[in-house]
């Protein structure tokens, strides 16, 4: 009560303490509170009951009470923000739009246009002395005042281009950092304020508040716990231990923010927010976030990328960390003992982790690795092409002027010599600005940035951008079944309570009291008091269920035998509940114990029925008396009761209880083993979670897209495959696998109790349903589908999680989905995507939009490459033949924007159709450009050049008009180029829609109003094209027009479309010269010291060394370990160091014979003193 009186003492004078809020306020300042969370353990309790006496003098302090929280008065709140700050870690600043812009001018291509522009335009305004009569080549008065133009219209391109490639990039900045913000949004946090539990954003938390921390909570501040039961907490993010931490009043009650809580629950009071908890202070020091991540802002979003991130920061900016940390130093010491650990291990632990978590997925992502390489290829032969061009020009004007006309060179004709130079050059540069597909990363970013958008629509909530085009690859997908494939809705339906078996929920009535009583008792104190079901939302609504899903199905149970949990809760609150052994994936059952006035002792338990069932001795029989409980009455049981409830899809869980007499000494509560045990059956209950209504449909098309999905549950095999038969994934008269993990386990380790990939293999393909599964069977089912051989196609396998002991697997999969609703945030964590709704058809929506962008991509490249072809070969030969490129540079330059900005808007942003989910998955190895893409490509790149070719050489007798051919240096633009340039665009643009389809389907239009950003960039482009033939001039070297020679250039645009048939129409089979293009980068490219990641992991670079070499090499390195540990022996330094760099020695084991002689051989020739040192070192090996 005496909290309570404090409570209301202290905002009786909130009004006037908001006004000057001072630390007086309260009897704790904000350094104390920070410098009371860097300690640890005992210190940290010697100095609590040193200054405080215990928590509840903590809370006393904090004008908060231990069990109603904050009153949650606004007032209050402001006044503890003022004072402790929030819990909020301000973001680093988004980059400006300037600072992008900058970044695209240090394109490559880009600067050398600019470059040559500049030249261009300063000769263009040079005048020779001795005026213009002198020089002869063929230069009109007025047109070199217009030399100029060319130069500025080239920067004026560029800059258009730099413009969109900026803007294009700081919308995806913006898409990103709203899609944090979302993230962030949805995490919530349970604290008491005024006596009620309530959920608050993690922003929201203050200093004060009351939280509520159970298992699978990543804790969001700092706090001190005020009461625990069985809390372990995962603390490997701050410290990099990977041991679970116990935590209790008496031993170590300081919780930190962004550590995990693994197992147990508790309430803590919250004494550090934001930029002062620990995640915080970490943050600061690196800066406040490194990049844009770090908008991180809830220090919540864990280190983990934070930390990727900081590394990347510290990397840029090691001197103001060093700084940083110096002044660190000097504030605290004690900020300075978690130092290294954020910096340098902290950090590198995590790359480290997040290496070995990622080594299946090296590559960067599939897509990427594949676009990377075929931009290179291409840019490379861009370069080829655009170097010739020089060249020939070059000479071609040398031996022309010089030699064939016999020129002098004359001093004052210098400048013009130049200008004919540059224009030389700007031509090369356009070919290689043509040639270089600069658009393949946009057109990746763009397609992934919508598609990213769009999925928030279909419940998935992206964290990682590649995860949407891997998860198009997907071939398998390993489900969890609870709230997954099922509603996660549970209910009670039958039950097995004093020796008889309900089909149905009995009546009351039928329950003798005493049964009734343990059951009650039961429930209501070994459920977690966080799982509660409250009134419906809506009037007519179900109620809502809070917490875990299957507790809330047996405090149903209650209610629906007229009895209320609530009042058994009031009489016994958590505080009085002696010992709790919380619900975790190894006990798979949960059981609290409670004191009783007479001293005496009794424990309820609740779990999985097979497993609790073996520990009861005795069973409460029909008059609700215990008897005596045998293990054949146990097979009974199974047989009759459970095998038959399983069968119907239900999960079966079994209540019991045990007594300790008051006489007895009190039992060592740590031996669960011995507790758990000798318990006597109340009843075995039936719980149903009806199947998702959707989900059957779902799972048939995922096996029509040739995606095997496959169940992995906790729950009994019974259940697990009555379930799968409801889904589907399992059909009648297949002969597919159902295991249990421990079945699993026995058939794929050998005598040694190790897991061989070969016997995996031999069992993953068939596997469609492992039920009873552990965590680490899991992710062994994971990791060996993923390093399977068995296929030439390597697995690439999606899966889903929602507890915390799912995170492994998750970070193994290829794809992770976590769940939004029912998912812990260590889940969350660990995944790549979110599915919001937890509903299995949003995992086939994510196939969908995966596969789209693969496809989306491949019809840019279509496009793109055609273009490319068409382009650098006409600029090329014209070059040649007639020492001008037919299109100019800044019509290159126009045609590049359609092609690349343009046209990766256009198609990339392609809806997905479920025509998509008719083909099996791509996989790995797929090239980008299949043969028929090149077919198509080839094909019309054919089409366009005759086109190009015929008008240019024949093109001013078909059109009766002046020839534009070996025009002298600035003359005006001809309407026989003009024509040339805008028949070249129509090509363009109609082949867009060619490019639509890339598998041969002849129906390009369908589906085409779908898409209005297609159809709004198809008509624009159509439109500025008109302005500029018609208005362009000099600059865009045009002239204007007739309407016949517009309709002539169209009639051949449209002539692609019909060509396109025709190409369709033969069949790939039978080019068999087609060759594919644009594969990812095969295991053998990636450079050793890529995959070497990992000493324990299998050293790839010394597979590839032969066996010799091997022991060569490592009995270097054995002798350098010597070595080492010697210099340390004699300079009295630390022989850890020395000792390091040794492989793991198992792995020497078997090479020993070989290795020790040439390395004793080798030290004798040192020195004997050196012999007598290394000898200790030795014998380890």
């Amino acid at each position: 009560m005496g909290d309570m009186a404090n409570n209301s003492v202290a905002y009786s004078g909130v009004k006037n303490a908001v006004k000057e809020a001072n630390h007086g306020d309260f009897g704790v300042t904000l350094a104390e509170l920070r410098s009371l969370m860097e300690l640890r353990a005992a210190d940290a309790l010697h100095k609590i009951q040193e200054c405080y006496g215990d928590v509840h003098g903590i809370c006393a302090k904090l004008k908060t009470s231990p069990n109603e929280g904050l009153s949650g008065n606004p007032a209050d709140i402001e006044r503890r923000e003022a004072v402790f700050g929030k819990n909020f870690i301000p973001p680093k600043k988004p980059k400006t739009f300037l600072q992008l812009v900058w970044e695209a001018l240090q394109d490559v291509t880009l600067i050398i246009l600019e470059i040559a522009a500049v030249v261009s335009l300063g000769l263009s305004f040079y005048q020779p002395p001795g005026g213009n009569e002198s020089l002869n080549v063929g230069e009109e008065e007025e047109e070199s005042e217009a030399g100029w133009i060319e130069g500025a219209a080239i920067l004026l391109s560029v800059v258009c281009v730099v413009l969109v490639t900026a803007f294009n990039d700081w919308s995806k900045e913006k898409q990103f950092r709203g899609l944090q913000s979302r993230i962030e949004q949805e995490q919530k946090f349970t604290v008491i304020r005024g006596g009620q539990v309530i959920q608050i954003p993690v922003a929201d938390i203050i200093v004060g508040d009351i939280a509520q921390v159970k298992y699978g909570d990543l804790l969001p501040a700092d706090g001190v716990l005020i009461q625990g039961n069985d809390l372990k907490i995962d603390e490997s993010s701050l410290t990099g231990e990977s041991d679970h931490v116990k935590k209790s009043l008496d031993r170590d009650p300081m919780l930190l923010s962004g550590t995990h809580v693994m197992e147990g629950s508790g309430r803590m009071v919250v004494t550090a927010v934001g930029v002062n908890s620990q995640t915080g202070i970490i943050f600061t020091l690196l800066g406040a976030g490194g990049d844009d991540e770090e908008k991180e802002k809830e220090k919540e979003k864990k280190e983990k990328k934070s930390r990727h991130n900081n590394l990347k920061y510290l990397g840029k900016k090691q001197d103001g960390a060093v700084e940083n940390r110096n002044k660190a130093k000097a504030q605290d010491g004690a900020a300075m003992e978690m130092q290294p650990l954020k910096s340098e291990d902290g950090g590198d632990g995590d790359e480290k982790d997040k290496k070995k978590a990622n080594l299946p997925k090296k590559e960067k992502s599939v897509l990427q690795g594949k676009l990377t390489k075929l931009a290179v290829q291409i840019g490379k032969a861009g370069l080829l092409m655009s170097a010739i061009t020089v060249i020939i020009l070059v000479l071609y004007f040398v031996i022309d002027t010089f030699w064939v006309q016999k020129r002098p060179w004359l001093a004052e004709c210098t400048p013009i010599y130049i200008q004919y130079f540059v224009k030389f050059f700007i031509i090369g540069v356009t070919v290689l600005v043509v040639a270089v597909p600069e658009g393949l990363p946009l057109a990746v970013t763009i397609s992934l940035a919508y598609s990213v958008k769009k999925m928030m629509r279909d419940n998935n909530l992206v964290r990682h951008l590649d995860a949407c085009e891997t998860m198009g690859n997907a071939t398998a997908i390993c489900s969890d079944k609870t709230g997954t494939l099922t509603m996660n809705r549970m209910t009670v339906v039958q039950a097995y309570i004093n020796e008889k078996h309900y089909k149905k929920i009995p009546e009351p009535e039928a329950i003798p009291e005493k049964t009734m009583a343990y059951l009650v008792t039961g429930i209501s104190v070994n459920c977690a008091y966080t799982s509660k079901i409250l009134p419906p939302e809506k009037e007519g609504g179900l109620p809502r269920h809070v917490g875990n899903k299957t507790e809330c199905a047996l405090l149903g149970l209650l209610l629906d035998l007229k009895r209320d949990y609530q009042d058994v809760r009031n009489e016994i609150p958590e505080e009085d509940l002696y010992k709790v052994y919380t619900f975790n994936s190894v006990r798979k059952s949960m059981s609290t114990v409670l004191k009783n006035s007479d001293g005496s002792f009794r424990i309820f338990s609740k779990g999985a029925s097979e497993i609790v069932l073996k520990k009861c001795f005795k069973i409460l029989s029909a008059n609700g008396e215990p008897k005596v409980f045998r293990p054949r009455d146990r097979d009974d049981i199974v047989k009759t009761v459970i095998e038959p409830m399983a069968s119907e899809g239900l999960r079966t869980i079994c209540l019991a209880f045990r007594d300790f007499p008051a006489g007895e000494p009190e039992p060592e509560w740590d031996n669960e083993n011995d507790i758990v045990t000798g318990l006597t059956c109340i009843a075995v209950v039936g719980i149903e979670d009806p199947v998702r209504p959707e989900v059957p449909d779902a799972i048939r098309k995922c096996q029509r897209a040739g995606i095997t999905v496959r169940m992995v549950t906790g729950d009994n095999i019974n259940t697990a495959r009555a379930i799968a038969l409801k889904c589907g994934i399992l059909n009648p008269g297949e002969d597919f696998l159902c295991l249990e993990g421990k079945d699993f386990n026995r058939r794929i380790r050998n005598e040694k109790g190790e897991i061989e990939q070969e016997r995996i293999d031999k069992i993953w393909p068939k596997l469609r349903v492992l039920a009873r599964s552990s965590p680490t069977d899991k992710h062994t089912l994971v990791k060996g589908i993923i390093d399977s051989t068995v296929f030439d196609q390597r697995q690439v396998v999606a899966v889903t999680g929602d507890g915390t002991n799912d995170g492994p697997a998750l970070k193994k999969a290829d794809v992770g989905f976590a769940m939004g609703i029912a998912g812990t945030d260590v889940a969350k964590e660990a995944s790549d995507i979110i599915l919001t709704d937890d509903n299995f058809t949003s995992i086939v929506k994510a196939v969908m939009w995966g596969r789209n962008v693969y496809d989306s991509i491949s019809k840019f490249l279509q496009f793109q490459l055609t273009v490319n072809v068409v382009a650098v070969i006409v600029a090329f030969t014209g070059a040649c033949i007639t020492q001008d490129s037919p299109l100019k540079a800044v019509q290159m330059l126009w045609v590049n924007l359609i092609m690349d900005t343009l046209a990766s808007l256009a198609l990339a942003t392609e809806p997905p159709t479920e025509a998509l989910l008719l083909r099996k998955p791509y996989g790995r190895n797929k090239p980008l450009i299949s043969r028929t893409m090149m077919k198509n490509i080839l094909g019309h790149a054919f089409y366009q050049l005759v086109v190009v070719f015929t008008l240019l050489f024949a093109g001013e007798k078909i059109f009766d008009i002046d020839s534009g051919r070996n025009a002298p240096l600035h003359a005006p633009p001809s309407e026989h180029y003009t024509i040339v340039f805008n028949t070249f665009v129509m090509m363009q643009l109609f082949n867009e829609i060619n490019a639509r389809k890339i598998h041969g389907e002849r129906n390009v239009f369908e589906g085409i109003f779908n898409n209005a950003i297609f159809c709004s960039i198809v008509l624009g482009t159509f439109v500025v094209q008109i302005i500029i033939v018609q208005f362009g001039g000099k600059p865009f070297s045009c002239s204007e027009l007739s309407v016949e020679q517009w309709l002539w250039s169209i009639f051949l645009g449209m002539g692609t479309l019909l060509w396109g048939q025709l190409i369709s129409t033969i069949p790939t089979s039978r080019l068999k010269f087609l060759k594919e293009a644009g594969h990812g980068t095969q295991k053998e490219e990636i450079p050793e010291e890529e995959l070497a990641e990992d000493v324990e992991e299998i050293d790839h670079a010394e597979r590839e060394l032969r066996r010799g070499q091997i022991l060569w090499f490592r009995g270097l390195n054995r002798i350098q370990t010597q070595m080492d540990v010697v210099n340390a022996f004699q300079s009295g330094s630390t022989i850890q160091g020395a000792l390091r760099r040794q492989p793991s020695i198992a792995s020497q084991h078997h090479d020993v014979t070989n290795i020790s002689t040439p390395t004793h051989v080798v030290f004798s020739s040192t020195t004997a003193s050196t012999t007598r040192a290394s000898a200790p070192p030795s014998p380890p090996a």
